[in-house]
């Protein structure tokens, strides 16, 4: 883990190899989340039987200023290279704070569930590139079954408005991604990444994968389904004030231009991203916008059940 270590309550502060802080957060039952404070990303989250439910590339660069390839970067204030910032925005790429003074979330949501709050203001480097004042909290939860939560509340404390675009760029663990399939975004119209963003209705009952992915589902509903047939697991992804779902998987070809990316490991990974791309989220001067994302891994019984629950 690291060479110091210091207990906070519900949560453990250690040292990464780069001396950027992470936590690591638990439940009582084992299952674990390691969020580095290096862009305010989960490198890592296990359920009770110390699986790892999240995909990293095993090439991946751990140096600041690069984000690290997989778990779950957080793109803001821009998604992609749709803008004049660096791709996926600056927030990935900053070191976070503990928020120890963060004020509660307005619903009761911390039943049993362990979590830390962190705080990404802009520096001044960040307003020469992008001059508006803002204040993103987040707070990452572990619930008592092992669930991961994420809510992000960006605040506008500038004197005038300001509009950005948002996403979790999860990258989920995956035994094959050719056993894999998406349901819930059935019907639905998609911006395709791989022709210039044009516009395309869903025809599949669910989502399979036999080539390069890059597509933004648009109007998606707020709780979607991933099937791992091959580990008879199935990732329930539930989502609140954003509108947008992200689908990616590089194949074989774009695997290879990456340097942090192993030639063959798009087949072990899927990113689908609650995302908030299409249009731009604008805040007024005092304006809060939350954007939260709930994920599960369950057994794959019979999970189509599970698209009925909503957010908690």
């Amino acid at each position: 883990m690291g060479h110091y270590s210091e207990q906070r309550p519900g949560f453990e502060v250690t040292k990464d190899w780069n001396g950027a802080d992470q936590v690591m957060i638990r439940s009582p039952r084992g299952a674990s989340v390691l969020v580095s404070l290096h862009g305010g990303q989960v490198v890592s989250w296990r359920n009770d039987r110390g699986e790892e439910l999240l995909f990293t590339s095993s090439k991946a660069i751990f140096k600041p200023p690069k984000a690290m390839r997989g778990g779950i970067p957080i793109c803001f204030p821009q998604f992609g290279n749709c803008g004049t910032l660096e791709q996926h925005g600056f927030a990935r790429n900053r070191l976070w704070a503990i928020d120890d003074e963060a004020p509660p979330l307005n619903h009761n949501d911390n039943n049993g569930k362990v979590s830390v709050d962190l705080l990404l203001k802009p520096s001044e480097d960040d307003l020469k590139c992008w001059p508006h004042c803002f204040e993103f909290r987040l707070r990452v939860s572990l619930s008592t079954d092992g669930d991961l939560s994420l809510v992000s509340r960006v605040r506008n404390v500038n004197g005038k408005p300001f509009s950005f675009s948002f996403a979790y760029h999860t990258y989920l663990s995956v035994s094959d991604i050719s056993e894999v399939r998406i349901e819930g975004l059935e019907t639905l119209d998609y911006l395709d990444n791989l022709s210039q963003r044009e516009r395309f209705t869903e025809q599949g009952d669910a989502i399979t994968f036999e080539s390069e992915v890059d597509r933004v589902y648009v109007g998606s509903p707020s709780v979607i389904a991933v099937l791992d047939h091959e580990k008879k697991r199935t990732f329930i992804v539930r989502k609140e004030g954003l509108p947008d779902v992200v689908v990616w998987n590089p194949w074989d070809k774009k695997s290879k231009t990456m340097a942090d990316f192993g030639d063959e490991e798009y087949k072990q990974m899927l990113c689908v991203d609650a995302a908030a791309v299409e249009r731009a989220i604008t805040l007024k001067p005092g304006e809060e916008w939350t954007g939260k994302l709930e994920l599960s891994a369950v057994a794959s019984t019979n999970c189509s059940d599970h698209l009925d629950y909503p957010c908690s």
